[in-house]
């Protein structure tokens, strides 16, 4: 879902949105936990053909979802610490049509929005959310470091889209995977897997399944 990018911002907005956040030692990962989070359908895509989204995310966003859906949205929400994504995941996010003050990161829950930080080689020409958004040029380990810098006590969340959180699982740099398989097969999209060789091990006793989605929570395995 590309979406236009505006005007040149005015001096100095590129540079409040972009690197300078002190990058995190290695001592400061042990008490957080670096999570992929993400909806995929049933065979495996987090978008479809069309860059379609909306069918995989009627447990977060729908009419018809479950109190339990909304349960495992708000306390997902509440762990949040700082969140990490991927350009094409900030473009739809950030567009004129992404988020706003009644449906952000983690839906309509949750109070305060958590920093985001962005990777792409390319910083956007305007950023609307100027009071959330981080732009990050390095690399995701550099994107990783400074949100686990300003998580404090909670996790940080890779959000997405699938060529981000696949790179974050061929890397090593991913401790626990939540998966909200959603009942559609797309037939083709963006995959998530391709290439990842990963062993995980479920928390059964966190797995829930609802009519629209089976939120299923695994630990990696090194």
């Amino acid at each position: 879902m590309p979406t236009t990018l505006g005007a040149a911002p005015p001096p100095g907005l590129l540079d409040s949105c972009s690197i300078g956040a002190p990058a995190a030692t290695v001592a400061s990962w042990i008490d957080m936990a670096v999570i992929l989070d993400i909806t995929i359908s049933l065979d495996g895509f987090v978008t479809g053909p069309d860059d379609a989204v909306q069918a995989l995310h009627e447990w977060a966003v729908g009419d018809d979802r479950t109190e339990q859906d909304v349960e495992q949205l708000a306390t997902l929400t509440a762990a949040t610490g700082a969140v990490v994504m991927g350009r094409h995941t900030f473009d739809v996010v950030d567009g004129p049509d992404g988020w706003n003050e009644d449906m952000h990161y983690g839906a309509d829950q949750g109070d305060v929005p958590p920093p985001c930080f962005v990777v792409t080689h390319r910083p956007p020409e305007h950023v609307r959310l100027t009071d959330r958004m981080t732009i990050v040029t390095t690399g995701l380990r550099d994107a990783l470091d400074q949100a686990t810098a300003a998580a404090g006590d909670k996790d940080v969340f890779i959000m997405g889209g699938g060529e981000l959180g696949g790179s974050a699982l061929r890397d090593g740099v991913v401790d626990k995977l939540h998966l909200h398989v959603a009942p559609v097969l797309l037939g083709a999209g963006t995959g998530l897997f391709e290439g990842s060789r990963v062993t995980l091990r479920i928390d059964e006793a966190a797995t829930v399944v609802t009519r629209n989605a089976a939120h299923l929570y695994y630990d990696v395995v090194r």
